[in-house]
């Protein structure tokens, strides 16, 4: 099935059954490390994907964790860009390539059309390598929804 561009939505994306994976395998990586990971699809965006993934992981309060230990994947699927953001907890202790192998890693189950499997990769190598920087404890909350957030184009007013 051929998609146009157009008829991409970020919230129909995946399949509510590809959402539930992606969920469970966030659930999962975060029992191995108190690190938080997030998902946030969006349907498309204007400049950097870089910044504009730093934007949303302020606006979905990924910078106000108790560690600064957050970790943005973000997705933009009309322009085919995706960025993965640690915070400065993370980035403070780990060595300067360590988001490179994640990256390659989601960025080929991308480039052959796998997105589900691709981000659930990602996410349980996340988890992985997370758990030698920020163990996961006991007493350990879940700070943040596991639940995957969503942004749409806006819709021009109908009048």
């Amino acid at each position: 099935m051929h998609l146009n561009k157009m008829e991409i939505k970020a919230s129909t994306f995946f399949t509510k059954e590809q959402q539930e994976q992606i969920r469970d395998a966030i659930k999962k990586a975060e029992n191995e490390t108190s690190g938080e990971i997030r998902v946030h699809i969006e349907t498309s965006f204007k400049g950097s994907v870089l910044d504009r993934a730093s934007w949303i992981f302020r606006r979905i309060g990924m910078h106000a964790t108790e560690n600064h230990n957050g970790v943005l994947f973000y997705l933009a699927v009309r322009n085919r860009e995706f960025a993965i953001i640690g915070d400065s907890g993370i980035n403070s202790k780990v060595p300067d390539d360590f988001w490179n192998s994640i990256k390659e890693v989601v960025g080929r189950h991308f480039s052959d059309g796998k997105f589900t499997e691709g981000l659930i990769e990602g996410i349980v190598m996340t988890g992985n390598q997370l758990r030698e920087h920020f163990p996961h404890k006991r007493d350990d909350i879940n700070e943040l929804s596991d639940e995957i957030s969503f942004d749409e184009p806006e819709q021009p007013p109908i009048l």
